[in-house]
């Protein structure tokens, strides 16, 4: 049986406290952040991080940050869960483990050995109960309560692993541009010297820009990305890049009206227009 975290059985919510009392409260943060702890473990936590080293407390409150943001880039509260997303959970869980779980929820004593009429009851009334949850997931209404249990059973059916690293990775706008099924990608050169790598999604309307042995931009000088719309009108920035920011990926989204990415050189702060001539121009298509 899957034990969670913790390595022991019962419910994922129990393994709280043991990680207050270990220490581990940033591993809770998701959790925190995804509202997935009830009001008692939520006191708790705030109870600790209040107390805790400074470095501490500003690493679980950046974690909260970054798993919030990254559900309100990829999730639309209006929008209802699928259809099958509850059946496909509970067929990841252990089954004891949800057995448990509804006798629990239901109020209802585990069955005494030998005694068939009372684990037919209690079968009849999880499931009863069980319908019910799943039609309440699948209300507008229930749109929070569907995150925070998508969040335990994440986590719970992975294994151990942290459930803001989960959703960072299935729905960070980087991967799900790279993993689209209609990527093309081309690379172009960068006056002064290396290459600029976009990879192109039109499914996904975005673009992910990687620069590979392009020198640090001038004393007092950035790099700037634009969008050259396809009816001529004045480019879009899209965001600068210095010399730390030449090692890491860009996202670039809303490209369907654009025909090009350039890129210039500008002051640092940027300009409202773009400095000619450009030091690389890729081609969309989008």
């Amino acid at each position: 049986m899957n034990c969670g975290r913790s390595g022991r059985p019962g419910a994922f919510g129990d393994t709280v406290s043991a990680d207050l009392a270990s220490g581990r409260a940033v591993d809770l943060a998701e959790l925190y952040a995804l509202d997935a702890v009830t009001d008692e473990e939520r006191r708790a936590i705030d109870q600790y991080i209040s107390a805790a080293p400074a470095a501490e407390r500003d690493s679980f409150y950046e974690r909260v940050r970054q798993s919030r943001e990254t559900l309100t880039r990829t999730f639309k509260v209006e929008e209802e869960p699928p259809a099958d997303l509850f059946n496909r959970i509970v067929a990841q869980l252990p089954a004891q483990s949800l057995a448990q779980d509804a006798r629990r929820d239901l109020g209802v004593p585990a069955p005494s050995a030998g005694s068939p009429t009372a684990a037919a009851a209690d079968s009849s009334d999880e499931l009863a109960k069980a319908r019910q949850r799943r039609e309440e997931r699948r209300r507008p209404a229930g749109a929070r309560r569907w995150l925070a249990g998508i969040a335990a059973a994440a986590a719970i059916a992975l294994g151990g692993v942290g459930v803001g690293s989960y959703f960072a990775d299935q729905n960070d706008p980087l991967n799900q541009v790279v993993r689209a099924g209609d990527l093309r990608e081309a690379s172009v050169d960068v006056a002064g010297g290396g290459t600029a790598t976009v990879q192109i999604s039109s499914s996904k309307d975005a673009v992910v820009v990687r620069m590979k042995d392009v020198p640090a931009p001038p004393e007092g000088k950035v790099y700037q990305m634009w969008l050259i719309p396809k009816d001529g009108s004045a480019p879009v920035s899209q965001g600068l890049m210095d010399a730390e920011a030449l090692s890491k990926p860009a996202v670039v989204e809303g490209i369907s009206s654009a025909a090009a990415l350039g890129i210039t050189v500008e002051p640092v702060g940027g300009s409202e227009s773009p400095t000619l001539p450009t030091v690389a121009a890729a081609p969309l298509n989008a």
